[in-house]
């Protein structure tokens, strides 16, 4: 496996989201566990989360402590392994999300993922998503203060503009190390802030990198580019995509959903499968 950085750190070029384990349609925690440790034999060293990954009111942080038992029972040393998780979007259990970026929130909620992960302070941080009724320098203000307690290691962002990368990467004194926003064949937008993140030398992860749970089975029919290179190659178009991503800029860092062993096992792949430039081109315009 490839690696890339976060920071100064070096995890796998391709990261395991943890989301389609807890939420609507989510499987039984023994399938969800073999999918994790599967994502680590395959060299995956990055496992995406949040607090708000669970589906009632009551199983806050499922996705969080979830992946805490998967790596405790892993039966191998899981140290170099870099969980990154959330705060500051939530799902008050009635299918719909809201947002609080208040300092005070998002104290309260890294406290809440520390006990969770079962970890003295947080590989990695990330505010989840900007609220409109909290002055973004504050809420960037609180991540600074947690990384200055040691509650965090590193601090990034999520669903973020070019403005708001700059002004986090101030506040934070320079030490904004990710961006996470939405970014696949379909949603090419967040194209701006990748090359931002390219300046600044910030890691960018794509979530929903093969375009969400419902659309990513598609991929290869709805964007015939990436389905007639993956014939050409023998491989899946979601494997393709990932490669694709790779090729394209070397601080992204693909974390595809996956709730089965199968596919992130074909994820991981990705970073293996070379694409000529005439491939590359022909994607670009796909």
């Amino acid at each position: 496996m490839q690696l890339r950085n976060i920071g100064e750190t070096k995890v796998s070029a391709i990261g395991l989201g943890g989301m389609p384990m807890s939420i609507e349609g989510r499987p039984d925690a023994a399938r969800s566990i073999a999918t994790i440790h599967a994502a680590l034999d395959a060299g995956i060293t990055l496992i995406d989360t949040a607090d708000a990954y669970h589906l009632r009111a009551d199983d806050v942080g499922h996705n969080e402590s979830l992946i805490a038992a998967a790596l405790a029972n892993y039966g191998a040393d899981t140290s170099h392994v870099l969980v990154a998780t959330k705060g500051g979007h939530l799902r008050p259990g009635d299918g719909s999300w809201t947002l609080d970026g208040s300092p005070a929130h998002l104290i309260q909620a890294c406290e809440a993922s520390l006990k969770r992960l079962q970890v003295e302070a947080i590989d990695l941080y990330q505010f989840h998503r900007p609220d409109p009724t909290v002055p973004y320098a504050d809420s960037i203000g609180a991540i600074r203060d947690l990384l200055d307690a040691g509650k965090i290691r590193m601090a990034g962002i999520s669903n973020a503009t070019v403005d708001q990368i700059r002004l986090a990467h101030h506040t934070l004194d320079g030490r904004l190390v990710s961006v996470q926003n939405q970014y696949s064949p379909a949603f090419r937008t967040s194209e701006p802030e990748l090359r931002a993140c390219e300046e600044l030398g910030i890691a960018f992860l794509p979530w929903s990198p093969l375009g969400g749970i419902s659309n990513a089975s598609t991929l290869g029919s709805a964007h015939s580019a990436f389905g007639d290179v993956a014939r050409a190659l023998e491989t899946s178009p979601q494997q393709l995509t990932l490669a694709w991503m790779l090729a394209t800029s070397p601080v992204i860092i693909p974390i595809p959903g996956s709730s089965r062993p199968d596919t992130i096992r074909d994820s991981a792949a990705a970073a293996e499968l070379q694409l000529t430039p005439r491939q590359i081109e022909a994607l670009d315009a796909g």
